[in-house]
């Protein structure tokens, strides 16, 4: 895969340990097709700036908190699925959640744990709260009386950012059907624009230049556009495995190469 043309970076001397994050594809079906929620990161970030990702961002140490209430599968089984400790799994569920609440207002979370809340609204100032790191995940829940769905969440690839890059990531990619009467919105500083789009309707605008993205995005894109369905999408199964991709430098560019 070639990056676009102007693409620059500055390797460090020696590749930079990458910290692990957590990301989710929030997607649901419209006019009989699957649409994916995309934001449009803003030029001034560090990472990724101007390209368009899925919600997501960095493990906090206390998404390992034990108290969190908890529905689904159990951390051994993220565990086993990702390929690591029973603590980091909870923390990468626990982060996937509190992510996609933070960046765009969609909570996987219900009154019990067989139910989902129907309008995140209510909690909007907490969600301003947990962005500042005033409040952890494990006390929102807990003060609002809540239960994490991890059940809601399918797991779907795990992405390593390229060793020549100053900043690197762990990237867990989780799958999410968009809760019904929830809204997901642009109400993030890290996003200058947000918008539902069919896969393949994405991938055109990568092509045509109007949309930038990395590795990850585009090609799990490609992935989801296999899909008609949201049921079809989450009733995938899946072998998670590490991809981990190499920067090349060429007399055309740069190009991405795949272990």
């Amino acid at each position: 895969m070639r990056l676009p043309a102007g693409f620059e970076f500055a390797p460090p001397e020696r590749p930079v340990t990458p910290k692990d994050a957590a990301t989710v594809m929030l997607v649901r079906d419209r006019d009989g097709h699957l649409e994916v929620f995309l934001q449009q990161r803003v030029s001034a970030m560090a990472f990724a700036a101007g390209m368009t990702v899925f919600p997501g961002g960095a493990v906090d140490r206390r998404d390992a908190d034990t108290a969190v209430a908890w529905a689904g599968p159990d951390p051994q089984y993220w565990a086993e699925t990702f390929g690591c400790s029973a603590e980091l799994a909870r923390a990468l569920v626990c982060a996937a959640v509190r992510e996609t609440f933070e960046e765009c207002g969609v909570l996987l979370a219900g009154r019990s744990a067989d139910t989902v809340v129907d309008d995140a609204e209510e909690f909007h100032d907490v969600r301003q709260r947990l962005v500042s790191k005033e409040l952890s995940l494990a006390e929102f829940l807990d003060d609002a009386g809540l239960v994490l769905r991890a059940d809601l969440l399918r797991p779907w690839s795990s992405w390593v950012t390229p060793p020549q890059e100053p900043k690197r990531y762990d990237t867990r990619f989780f799958l999410a059907e968009m809760p019904a009467g929830q809204r997901a919105d642009g109400e993030t500083s890290e996003a200058e624009s947000t918008a539902w789009a069919r896969p393949a309707q994405a991938l055109a605008d990568l092509e045509a230049g109007r949309r930038q993205m990395l590795p990850p995005t585009a090609y799990t894109l490609r992935e989801l556009d296999g899909y008609r369905t949201v049921a079809e999408a989450l009733a995938a199964e899946r072998e998670v495995y590490r991809v981990k991709p190499n920067l090349v430098a060429d007399d055309q560019g740069m190009r991405v190469e795949f272990e």
